[in-house]
């Protein structure tokens, strides 16, 4: 057992500690409250820029093979920037009757232009298999209803990549026998 001048001290030595442990976190609510507000300006001014915007043009009939259609669009993708934006990547989807027909990925297809427009071509394939069941649906006038869901992910300075969500819908004439040959 130690004797009462030791305990007075013990004692006072914690109630320090106590005082550091208060300061500290106290300390803690100011950093939280300074980072929080830092974050709040920061995502503020990054809402506030111009981003890279893009529209999507009418699909369109493009070729016949043996493995099936080939329909194809145009993506043009504005840039505000004067130093020109990698794209990630072009997904797809291509719906008709409300169903999925083909859906894709087209990995690193360019680069947007500095301070301008850029056109991408998107080819479409449509299975035979699809076509064919297609057919059976199709009135006398050979009239497609569909709609074109693209995704382009591009990667920009401080922001990171993210993507820009477009879509187009419409009705493409199929071409007949007699316009083939």
């Amino acid at each position: 057992m130690g004797t009462g001048e030791d305990d007075d001290a013990t004692t006072a030595e914690q109630d320090g500690e106590d005082d550091e442990q208060t300061r500290d976190v106290g300390g803690g609510g100011v950093m939280a409250s300074l980072v929080g507000k830092a974050k709040g300006f920061v995502t503020e001014k990054i809402a506030q820029m111009p981003k890279p915007e893009a529209s999507l043009e009418r699909v369109s009939f493009k070729s016949i093979s043996r493995e099936g259609v080939a329909l194809h669009s145009h993506v043009d993708v504005s840039n505000p920037y004067s130093y020109r934006i990698p794209i990630c990547e072009l997904t797809y989807t291509f719906k008709s009757d409300g169903k999925f027909v083909p859906s894709g990925t087209m990995p690193d297809p360019g680069w947007i232009g500095a301070s301008g427009t850029t056109k991408l071509e998107l080819p479409v394939n449509v299975p035979y298999d699809f076509v064919m069941s297609l057919m059976k649906d199709l009135s006398g006038d050979w009239d497609l209803d569909y709609v074109l869901e693209v995704g382009i992910t591009i990667d920009l300075p401080v922001i990171g990549t993210f993507t820009i969500p477009v879509s187009t819908e419409g009705e493409m004439k199929l071409p007949t026998f007699r316009d083939l040959f």
